[in-house]
This record gives C-alpha cells, sequence and structure tokens, in this order.
C-alpha cells in the first residue's frame, strides 16, 4: 500500500463505479459513499492505477486477491455497520475492505494468516492512522478469532469457509451478524448473513452466489 497522488481523474474513475455498483443493486449510501471516498488504487501495485476502479478482482502478493468492489460493497452492506459497532474480520488481505469497514465508523481488529501479508500492515498506519485510528491487526488463524477481545458486534470473514467456524459463532455477541461465503462447490459460495439470536441459534439469510479463495486453517510463514 501506497500514499500517492490521488489525481482527479482516479476520484472521476470511483465516481463511476459507485455509478456501477448502484445500477448492481448496492442501495446503502454510507456504503456507496466509502467506496467513492477511499482510493482503491493505493491497495494495488501501480501498475493498476488505470484500471483500479474496474468492478473485478486484481491479484495481491502471497497468491491473494483484492476483491472485486461489488463484493466488498456487497457485503459491507449485509453487515449494517453503525458507528462504533466493535467488527471482527477474517482475512485482511489488502486491506482495502478493513479501510471501508473503518470508513464507517467500525473499530475493527482483522485477522491476517498470510505472514508477508500481515508483514505490510504497518503501511496501513501510515497512509491511514491518523484517519482510522480504531484499527488493529493481528497475525494469526483465523478460524480461532481472537477470544480474548470477544465478543463482537459483527464479523465478516472474506475468504470462502467449508462451514461456520465455532469458535467465531461463540465470539458473537447476541443480535450480532455475521456475513460468511459458504462452499456450495469448489468454485462458488453461498453469501450467508447470519443473525445469533437469544438462544444461540442462528437466523439465516441466503443472499448471491460468489467466489472466493479458500479460508485455510493455520497460519502460513511464506
Amino acid at each position: 500500500m501506497r500514499k500517492t497522488e490521488d489525481a482527479y481523474f482516479l476520484k472521476g474513475l470511483r465516481k463511476q463505479l459507485v455509478k456501477q455498483l448502484k445500477e448492481k443493486g448496492i442501495s446503502d449510501i454510507k456504503v456507496l459513499e466509502a467506496i467513492d471516498t477511499i482510493p482503491r488504487h493505493y491497495f494495488l501495485d501501480p501498475a493498476f492505477n488505470k484500471i483500479a476502479y474496474e468492478d473485478r478482482a486484481f491479484p495481491i502478493d502471497a497468491n491473494q486477491t483484492i476483491s472485486q468492489p461489488y463484493t466488498v460493497a456487497f457485503q459491507t452492506e449485509l453487515l449494517k455497520i453503525k458507528k462504533g459497532d466493535k467488527v471482527l474480520e477474517i482475512g485482511t488481505g489488502s486491506m482495502y475492505q478493513t479501510a471501508i469497514l473503518a470508513s464507517l465508523g467500525a473499530k475493527v481488529f482483522t485477522i491476517e494468516r498470510q505472514k508477508a501479508l500481515f508483514d505490510q500492515t504497518y503501511q496501513f498506519e501510515q497512509v491511514f492512522g491518523d484517519q482510522f485510528p480504531d484499527v488493529q491487526f493481528f497475525y494469526g488463524d483465523g478460524f480461532e478469532g481472537l477470544p480474548n477481545l470477544a465478543p463482537f458486534d459483527k464479523i465478516i470473514i472474506t475468504a470462502a469457509a467449508p462451514n461456520v467456524p465455532v469458535p467465531l459463532w461463540d465470539q458473537l455477541k447476541v443480535r450480532g451478524i455475521m456475513v460468511i461465503p459458504v462452499d456450495e462447490s469448489e468454485t462458488v459460495q453461498r453469501m450467508l448473513r447470519l443473525t445469533k439470536k437469544k438462544d444461540g441459534m442462528a437466523k439465516r439469510e441466503s443472499f448471491d452466489e460468489f467466489s472466493f479463495v479458500p479460508m485455510l486453517q493455520g497460519k502460513s510463514q511464506g
């Protein structure tokens, strides 16, 4: 991540992207404003500057991807973020989703299992530290979450999960929301929004199909 000039033409491309997201059904004004505000090109190699605002995923280090803007907006909209929400993000990746959550006023606790990506998170403070001080980064196993910092108001998983990890569900507050893509096949996941009821069971809502990199257990030194 690098803070470079946010040129006028790039701001224009972001506005075009927001228009596309509206046409695809994203309606939360605050989410759209966040997409319009956060410079996505900061999170990509400079070679991608001219195409950074196309609605598609791009490769980043450690064989991972920065998610398609529509996917980021869709998951964020499902979370129903309120200012001050304590949010656990599983899969820091490029830090773009992290920045979108923080721009909505969330206190973000984000876990990355890829050491190569975690080692880059110091750059977030260099670029956004004064703007988003309520972001904490952790190197660890996303399946385990952060039990010592639980409970959380919201949990977002940004990788394809084989199921709903029990430790993460246990770290969600009653009436809290989890947004998670769960495997339906080797290549497709169903986006779920799970709201925790008083009895600990889930109110389950099913949405569109997406394609994510797999959610893996443990930590990677690669």
